[in-house]
């Protein structure tokens, strides 16, 4: 049985801890605030505010693609065409949808992170590599349907991996 002195002290320990939780919660969303606002605070510096170097040896801005499809893995026969926008062109055969997929999802070309939990599904031999720059940037990425997570990025890219005619 409990006296009521225990009660009572126990009743000041969850209030003081609801007090407590209260100010972690707080702090929390103090934090979570304060990244937001350092995450939109990036600067970009493309502009030339402080009279610098314009850099010669800068790459134009614009889109300059080499994509590579292997349908039967790196091993069987490869298809290569060039893509370019701003406008649409090379020997992509669809460029029009190839730029718009290209600017809707650019994050496809970044590689899957190292920890991702993919399904174990196995989506084909089909291997890609597109090599260039986009908007100015250089870029190189390597896709495959060897697992959940690389299939969904190919889907993702389809209209710029479906090179065949």
């Amino acid at each position: 049985m409990v006296d009521a002195r225990q009660a009572r002290d126990h009743g000041r320990r969850r209030r003081a801890g609801a007090t407590h939780g209260r100010a972690g919660f707080v702090l929390l969303a103090a934090l979570v605030a304060l990244l937001a606002v350092g995450c939109g605070s990036e600067s970009d510096d493309s502009g030339d505010a402080g009279g610098g170097d314009t850099g010669a040896n800068e790459a134009p801005a614009g889109t300059e693609l080499t994509i590579t499809v292997w349908l039967q893995g790196r091993d069987g026969a490869s298809e290569e065409v060039t893509l370019t926008c701003d406008p649409p062109g090379g020997t992509h055969p669809r460029p029009e949808e190839a730029c718009l997929a290209l600017q809707a999802d650019p994050s496809a070309l970044e590689p899957l992170p190292p920890d991702s939990v993919c399904t174990q599904i196995y989506g084909g031999p089909e291997e890609a590599e597109v090599v260039g720059t986009l908007d100015g940037e250089q870029v190189h990425a390597t896709f495959s349907r060897q697992n959940g997570c690389e299939v969904d990025r190919w889907d993702r890219f389809a209209a710029v991996l479906q090179i065949g005619a």
